[in-house]
């Protein structure tokens, strides 16, 4: 079959790999009809290069039709149209029990000290083949997808995936106030569909970004927006009666503008041979965090903080003694896909309250995803959500 794989640094190829099978009898094989390339993805394209292989299938936003199914998978059967969660969890462990599915225990990645499986994102997690493909064989297939009606185009349902429940995650994880404020930092696509969910429950949204396109696609949904800039954290508080808001969410990550110490050690690392990178990322603060230096200093005293930008260092220096005097809370994690899958679902539909059927910016064909890559990493032509499909 066709898919998308990673052959180094900024370097992704549409070629040939081995088709999926059925390897356990909890596993699936799905048709791929639609795959988004995820801002997480970037950070494969640029930072996470010590832990990937070439030919590394890519891609952790699928949805399709089920091909064939495993012997213990009843809940499923060929014809079925699906979502595919982007972490593998079996349902049925005391993590998911918790509804904390991106920590199951049955798929944990122990070897490495982490949780729960994904699809195409790294040693780290399981070097799980992914879903930028033809096909997509489905692990915990008894649990994981998600079943959608037929009828409506891919782009309804394809963000449960991940996008929605990232966005609805943090949100949750942001504790906003009845009438309260939230500053949403950094208008990709999960911080742009978090400031929609936010407004949804009825929250004043403030955005921030450097991308003037992004910008105003979040003006016209009703965002009140801000171009980042050094006076940034002065424009907030003159928005928020001085106080600043009751919530931030940090929607970039690691690989923020304005953090150059990082950025000069991401280059270092990139430059280091494979075995000295990864320990070079295991062991130094390699993260730019300008926008969680943002949020701290702009966030009210009392307030919350959700972080769902994804950060990669471990040794990264945080602003301790702001955060305990400001008596802030922190929330992170990745998102746990069937806790709010149920609440999600009901909001899918004709009237679109979260406007997901036009929340692409582009849908092309799989086999320009390697140029599709290059336009989101370089935020051109206006990029802000890519939908891949393979069978065009």
């Amino acid at each position: 079959m066709k898919a998308l794989t990673w052959q180094g640094k900024r370097k992704i190829e549409y070629g040939e790999v081995p088709d999926p099978r059925i390897d356990e009898p909890t596993d699936a094989v799905i048709k791929v009809t639609s795959s988004g390339i995820c801002g997480s993805d970037l950070h494969l394209y640029e930072v996470m290069a010590p832990f990937l292989d070439a030919g590394d299938v890519l891609g952790h936003e699928p949805m399709g039709v089920v091909e064939e199914v495993g012997s213990e998978v009843t809940g499923l059967a060929p014809g079925d149209r699906v979502v595919v969660p982007f972490q593998i969890a079996c349902g049925s462990c005391f993590m998911c029990g918790q509804g904390l599915q991106t920590q199951c225990e049955t798929t944990q990645v122990r070897d490495h000290g982490m949780g729960a499986a994904l699809f195409g994102y790294t040693k780290l997690y399981g070097q799980v083949p992914g879903g930028q493909a033809e096909y997509l064989r489905v692990p915990q297939a008894q649990y994981g997808p998600i079943k959608v009606p037929d009828g409506p185009p891919d782009d309804r349902f394809v963000y449960l995936s991940d996008v929605l429940p990232t966005a609805w995650q943090a949100v949750e994880y942001a504790g906003i106030p009845a009438g309260g404020t939230v500053v949403v930092l950094g208008l990709g696509p999960i911080g742009d569909m978090a400031a929609r969910v936010a407004m949804h429950r009825g929250h004043r949204v403030i955005g921030i970004d450097l991308v003037a396109e992004r910008l105003e696609r979040a003006r016209v949904r009703g965002v009140e927006v801000l171009e980042y800039a050094d006076d940034v954290a002065d424009a907030v508080r003159e928005l928020t009666d001085g106080r600043g808001p009751d919530s931030v969410i940090d929607a970039v990550g690691m690989e923020a503008h304005g953090s150059p110490v990082a950025a000069v050690g991401q280059k270092i690392a990139g430059a280091l041979p494979d075995p000295l990178q990864r320990k070079f990322m295991q062991t130094a603060g390699v993260d730019r965090l300008a926008a969680l230096y943002l949020a701290v200093e702009i966030v009210r005293r009392g307030g919350t903080i959700s972080l769902i930008g994804v950060y990669g260092g471990m040794a990264d220096p945080l602003p301790m003694l702001t955060i305990f005097d400001k008596q802030l809370q922190l929330r992170m994690g990745q998102a746990n896909v069937h806790r709010w899958s149920d609440q999600i679902l009901p909001l899918l539909t004709d009237d679109d309250p979260l406007g997901v059927d036009s929340f692409a910016t582009h849908r092309l064909p799989l086999a320009e995803g390697p140029a599709a890559y290059e336009m989101f990493q370089n935020k051109r032509d206006g990029a802000v959500k890519i939908l891949l499909s393979p069978g065009d």
